[in-house]
Formats: C-alpha cells, sequence, structure tokens
C-alpha cells in the first residue's frame, strides 16, 4: 500500500473521505487541529516549510485538502504558501504524485453557458478566490518544472448522498458526494502519468443539468460518478 500524507485530515472534508480512503492507502494524517474522531494527526502548521517537509518524508503522494478562507493572512498562509511548501517538499523528497484541492474558479465567469468544461479559470476579484488561483498556479510551475505529477480537483460542494427525495432544491451545481470523491481520490493516486504533468478537473456527482461537464476527468482518469443522486430531485407527473 503507498503512504500517503493528507494535510487538512481535520478540516471540513477529509473527515469524510478518511475511512474510504484508509481501505487502500497507509495514510499519515496531518493538520494544526486534533481529527475530530480522535484519529492519530501530526501537527502541520502549513505556513511553515519546515513542517511541511518534515510530515512529508518517507511518503509516496501528498493529498493537500487544507483551507482557511475568513483570515485574510492566514488564508494566504495556508492556500498560497502552503500549497508552495507542499511543492517544495515534493522536490526536495523526490515524491513524484500530488493531489492537490480547491474551490470551482469557474461559475463566475460562465454564469450564461453551458457544457463547460475544460476552460480558463475565472477567479474575478475576490481575495479568497484569487489566493486560491494563485495556489493552482504555483503547482503548475513547480510539477512541470520538477516532473510531479499533481491532479487539482475543484468543486463547489460537497456531502452525503440524499437518503430521500429532495424538496424546494435544484441539482447543486459542481458538488461530489462523498462516496465519489474516494473513488475520485484512488483515481489521482493510481494515475501512472498526468499529461503535461498537471492538470486540474471539475469534479461532481450531479450532472443532469448538463451546465459544468466532467468529460476531461473521464477521458484521463476514468472518473464516472457511482452514485446518481440526482434521482433523489425527481417531481412526480400528475396526470393531465
Amino acid at each position: 500500500m503507498k503512504n500517503v500524507l493528507l494535510l487538512g485530515a481535520s478540516g471540513n472534508i477529509a473527515p469524510y473521505i478518511i475511512p474510504g480512503l484508509e481501505q487502500h492507502y497507509n495514510l499519515r494524517l496531518a493538520d494544526i487541529r486534533p481529527h475530530p474522531g480522535g484519529k492519530p494527526t501530526k501537527q502541520v502548521d502549513m505556513g511553515d516549510y519546515g513542517q511541511v517537509l518534515e510530515a512529508a518524508r518517507d511518503m509516496d503522494a501528498i493529498m493537500n485538502w487544507t483551507v482557511v478562507r475568513q483570515d485574510p493572512v492566514a488564508s494566504f498562509a495556508v492556500s498560497v504558501r502552503g500549497a508552495w511548501h507542499v511543492m517544495k517538499a515534493a522536490a526536495e523528497l523526490g515524491i513524484t504524485k500530488i493531489l492537490h484541492t480547491g474551490p470551482e474558479i469557474i461559475i463566475p465567469g460562465y454564469l450564461h453557458d453551458h457544457d463547460i468544461g475544460d476552460v480558463p479559470q475565472a477567479p474575478g476579484t475576490g481575495y479568497y478566490m484569487l489566493t486560491k488561483h494563485l495556489a493552482m498556479e504555483i503547482c503548475r510551475i513547480y510539477a512541470r518544472q520538477y516532473r510531479i505529477h499533481t491532479v487539482c480537483y475543484q468543486f463547489n460542494g460537497l456531502g452525503p448522498m440524499p437518503e430521500e427525495p429532495v424538496k424546494n432544491a435544484d441539482h447543486p451545481p459542481f458538488t461530489i458526494v462523498y462516496d465519489d470523491l474516494v473513488e475520485a481520490c484512488r483515481l489521482a493516486l493510481e494515475i501512472d502519468e498526468v499529461p503535461d504533468y498537471f492538470q486540474a478537473f471539475n469534479m461532481g456527482s450531479y450532472l443532469q443539468q448538463g451546465k459544468y461537464t466532467i468529460d476531461k476527468a473521464r477521458r484521463i482518469l476514468g472518473y464516472e460518478p457511482r452514485t446518481n443522486p440526482q434521482r433523489f430531485y425527481r417531481r412526480p407527473v400528475a396526470d393531465a
């Protein structure tokens, strides 16, 4: 089993996918906070390169799930400097597989369109989106300079699979359910080569709207949602 460093293990996302990933990988969990479920976690400050470097030693791959939104100083340290530290550590240690994650930076620039796939990013002027966009560019540069096969997953939300019909709501675009995300992570870590060493992918489980496509993830990674959550949004049609 591959040894994988999972940064951001105590955040809003990782605790929900760790149980599925533990079946496939030896995970080293790291965060600045304790894990909410009590799992052993290495304390790592993403703004401190030495801590990121030590956490990455003896690892075969790194997954970065870290994020800070509200505090402008901390968000830059985690999102921008943290991404740099991950890629710098990978280059120094000879780690050649990275899974970077972040928000979609597409919706604001393409609200008028459909079938939106591998399009230019549109971060706008919001500070949070700009920090995440800078992080992607850092990852792209390092990946291509040091031949680090880097996958970047972008999404707008995630959550559990619905358990009953959903009322008074539409399909959430750019949203992926936990089970699909576990499979997507496995595909990112197992792919032999990433074209041009860096590729960003739309991630989603709700595809019936046809607005944001996952065709690139299908083509390169073989990703396909397994859960079909949109069936919970179907409406009964009364006879005339």
